[in-house]
């Protein structure tokens, strides 16, 4: 049996975690559109596959830099947090269409695994000393 002398800090244990609730999140949304697209009865085909494939991607980048982040990948910091400060405007537009219950969360989401992602404990367990 082998102790990890190093083990992954809280801050991005959390950080990753998030991220692959995210993903998970994401490729539910990526499935409900997979269906939808089937099952439409008039549609703009391009569109409706360029959503889907968005989201199919989206999903497939947060799960891909949650495991880059816990194998301590430096390079998948920036990106990761690039896609969480998108969940800003995304979450100001929903409070201004009137979905503010979803848009506030996705913001406190947004801005809070970014805060993870630039912690003291994560900045050195990423070697950013």
């Amino acid at each position: 049996m082998t102790i990890d002398s190093d083990p992954v800090p809280a801050t991005l244990h959390w950080a990753v975690r998030l991220l692959r609730a995210e993903a998970v999140a994401l490729g539910l949304v990526a499935a409900w559109l997979i269906w939808s697209d089937l099952t439409a009865r008039s549609t703009d085909l391009t569109s409706a596959l360029w959503v889907t494939a968005f989201a199919v991607a989206g999903a497939a980048a947060l799960w891909a830099l949650g495991g880059a982040l816990v194998r301590r990948r430096a390079g998948a910091r920036a990106p990761a947090i690039v896609l969480q400060l998108m969940l800003l405007p995304l979450g100001w537009y929903m409070i201004q269409g009137g979905l503010g219950w979803l848009g506030l969360p996705l913001i406190v989401l947004g801005l809070g695994v970014s805060g993870l992602l630039v912690s003291s404990p994560t900045n050195r367990a990423l070697g950013f000393d």
